[in-house]
């Protein structure tokens, strides 16, 4: 591996895009050998007994060897190859590689309000800074094609590669959570039962009963399923049906009363009710709304 690295200059239209790319790089630290390497640069420059505070995320993914890593919000933690470490503004941290193995370690750093609504949302959180992914080819691809990018700083390309940054982002929590003690058993209790909600979208179904079908207790099966989707059993088939009626809505011959009526919600009113909770608008006003657009 190559190394590389590089700081990059933002201006306030790339700020506007709402995340920029800050830096990135790639190096390879051999056993025993000085982190930070000693040709860093000083504003990003730390050492161990000292810690480091940055104003930007990083995303550093160590693909070969091994270390460790801490933080004001994470007790100190060993990082295996094929581990994310993401770093959080003003948060106070240090990490190296054992000295036994060094390690290999990809990075790059960003801003933006993209990212502080991921924090926000609970996608990013600073207690989590460390998921392992395993060696990932779509990761480090973009990881390499960032750096390829900003080597020459052509015109345009901040929201390349923020665009890839944010896409290396979105693999790596998905990745994650999809290896997050999910059995092959797991998931295909999961994959069974969005297909029961999918046949059953039009239909008098329950998350119970679909429980049921799958010869599993409620409890468990309702918590399993919101631990992977993010959703419980009922809010996921409720939005199945909710998606459903949108479609439905854009045919204007079709009245409301029987978009209601062919989903089996328990009245047109519970239908309006639940569909302005998701949706924001009613359905008479969706409707509206939609039909003038096309």
């Amino acid at each position: 591996m190559i190394n590389f690295f590089k700081y990059l200059p933002v201006s306030q239209e790339d700020e506007s895009w709402g995340l920029t790319i800050l830096n990135a790089g790639r190096t390879c630290i051999q056993a025993s050998a000085d982190y930070p390497f000693k040709n860093h640069p000083g504003h990003h420059q730390f050492k161990w007994d000292k810690w480091r505070i940055l104003q930007e995320y990083q995303v550093i993914y160590i693909t070969n060897g091994q270390g460790v890593f801490e933080s004001e919000s994470c007790e100190q933690m060993t990082v295996a190859a094929g581990s994310i470490i993401f770093l959080f503004p003003n948060e106070r941290h240090r990490y190296r590689p054992d000295e036994n193995t060094g390690w290999d370690e990809h990075w790059v750093g960003l801003n933006g309000k993209i990212l502080d609504q991921l924090v926000v949302s609970g996608y990013l959180n600073p207690k989590v800074p460390c998921l392992y992914i395993g060696f990932n080819d779509s990761v480090l691809d973009l990881y390499n094609s960032i750096i390829e990018n900003i080597r020459d700083e052509r015109p345009g390309y901040q929201p390349l590669v923020s665009g890839a940054a944010l896409h290396l982002i979105g693999i790596c929590y998905s990745v994650s959570k999809q290896s997050f003690g999910l059995t092959k058993e797991d998931e295909l209790v999961i994959n069974k039962a969005r297909l029961l909600f999918r046949s059953n979208i039009c239909n008098a179904y329950s998350p119970e009963q679909a429980a049921e079908d799958l010869n599993v207790g409620y409890s468990w099966f309702r918590k399993l399923f919101k631990k992977h989707t993010g959703l419980s059993p009922g809010q996921y088939y409720i939005q199945l049906k909710i998606e459903k009626a949108k479609e439905l809505l854009r045919n204007e011959s079709i009245p409301v009363k029987s978009v209601s009526f062919e989903l089996n919600f328990q009245s047109s009113f519970y239908f309006s009710k639940i569909f302005k909770e998701k949706v924001g608008l009613n359905p008479t006003e969706f409707r509206k709304i939609n039909l003038i657009s096309n």
